[in-house]
């Protein structure tokens, strides 16, 4: 686009661009004002910097970087003298989204993503539903953001200390990190965690990923109705699932320690190992059925036809095609395992409680920190897994044909 075109696709700077800054100036003064305790001289100042800024950024500096550098060290320099090194990044914050703004408006890039022939209401609403999105992303995210930094407080609060907002050292400690690794209590439950969820997940993966070949068979019979009994598990409401399964495993845990004379300690674990994989066998149902429908079918026949049986065919044919798949079924199978509560307080016993179930435990009867940096840890965890997962993703469409090598 030609720089005329560029300078014809502005908005008009008194009558859109000042007001728009300014609006933003408003909302960030409103929130910073909140902070400080003054929302009414924050929101005033917010957007009188708003407007001025606005003005001068479109105006009279000329290059976009510049400006937004200058306006991100402006900010932090304010935010330094009345906020400390806290304030200096909440204001370096502040600053890069008002000067990225004001130039987005004032230079019109709103527009660079939208046909040229779109109406302003056009417009309006292609960028309205990409700040819905993001809104709903930060919605989704800030309390994960907001627990992981409170996991290093040097206090037994669950709020943000003064030291902590000035982003003195003397705020964070590892303290609740110790107390979990040397908490016997958190041991055990980790231990358990450990235990329960990769067998669990390999008895899912073991039965979903047969369930779901049988079920791609054409000649199958009731092939619906038998999906939908299968993934009903995480269609039914968790507390109803919970109460069937505790009638039903406690007439089985009754069985082997009565009849087979196994020990109570290990039938817990075999119920709530059970009860898992039970939960976890719908999303390798689910995840393997999509591979599935990119599966070429002659293979498996022209492997047939050279004499190969069909566990050599599956093995060697098959599986590694829908391996991806798999993987990625297994990996939700063992988040909702290592995530589950509500089952274990109904099928297990204080020997097999969970990570989840031990934080259920320290929210009720003793509001303790570590639970911060419990949840920061299965935080990492999940996102180790769901990075995995993205990659799979990848490598099965790269392997299906539907994206490039």
């Amino acid at each position: 686009m030609s720089e005329l075109t560029i300078e014809k696709s502005r908005p008009n700077m008194m009558s859109f661009t000042l007001p728009m800054v300014g609006g933003l100036g408003l909302i960030l003064g409103f929130l910073v004002g909140n902070v400080v305790g003054s929302p009414l001289i924050g929101t005033i100042l917010g957007g009188v910097i708003g407007v001025v800024l606005g003005y001068v950024l479109n105006t009279i500096v000329k290059r976009r970087a510049v400006g937004r550098w200058g306006v991100v060290i402006l900010f932090a320099l304010v935010g330094l003298l009345f906020g400390g090194l806290g304030g200096a990044v909440g204001g370096a914050v502040v600053g890069a989204i008002i000067g990225w703004f004001a130039y987005w408006i004032g230079r019109g890039h709103y527009r660079d993503d939208v046909p040229i022939y779109a109406t302003p209401g056009q417009t309006l609403w292609w960028n309205a539903f990409l700040f819905i999105a993001g809104a709903i992303f930060i919605f989704l995210i800030t309390p994960i953001l907001v627990v992981m930094p409170l996991s290093f407080n040097a206090e037994d609060f669950f709020t943000f200390t003064p030291e902590m907002l000035r982003l003195d050292p003397e705020g964070f400690s590892l303290k609740h990190y110790r107390d979990f690794f040397e908490t016997d209590d958190w041991q055990l439950a980790m231990k358990n965690s450990l235990i329960i969820a990769p067998i669990a997940t390999i008895i899912s993966v073991s039965l979903g990923t047969l369930a779901a070949i049988g079920l791609s068979q054409s000649h199958v019979p009731f092939k619906r109705p038998i999906m939908a009994i299968l993934i009903s598990p995480m269609i039914v409401p968790l507390i109803i699932s919970a109460t069937g399964m505790f009638f039903f495993y406690s007439t089985l845990g009754n069985f082997l320690e009565g009849t087979l004379g196994m020990s109570k300690g290990f039938v817990g674990y075999i119920k709530v190992i059970l009860a898992h994989a039970v939960l976890g066998i719908p999303f390798v149902i689910i995840t393997v059925t999509a591979t599935l429908v990119g599966f070429d079918r002659s293979l498996t026949r022209a492997a047939a036809n050279m004499g190969a049986d069909p566990v050599t065919t599956f093995f060697r044919v098959q599986m590694p095609l829908i391996l991806p798949g798999v993987i990625s079924g297994g990996l939700f199978a063992f988040i909702t395992s290592f995530d589950e509560v509500v089952v274990v307080l109904f099928v297990g016993s204080a020997a097999q409680k969970t990570l989840p179930w031990q934080m259920f435990i320290g929210l009720r009867e003793q509001i303790s920190p570590t639970i911060l940096a419990v949840a920061t840890i299965l935080v990492m965890i999940s996102i180790a897994l769901l990075t995995t997962l993205e990659i799979l993703r990848r490598r099965s469409e790269r392997l299906r044909g539907m994206s490039p090598g």
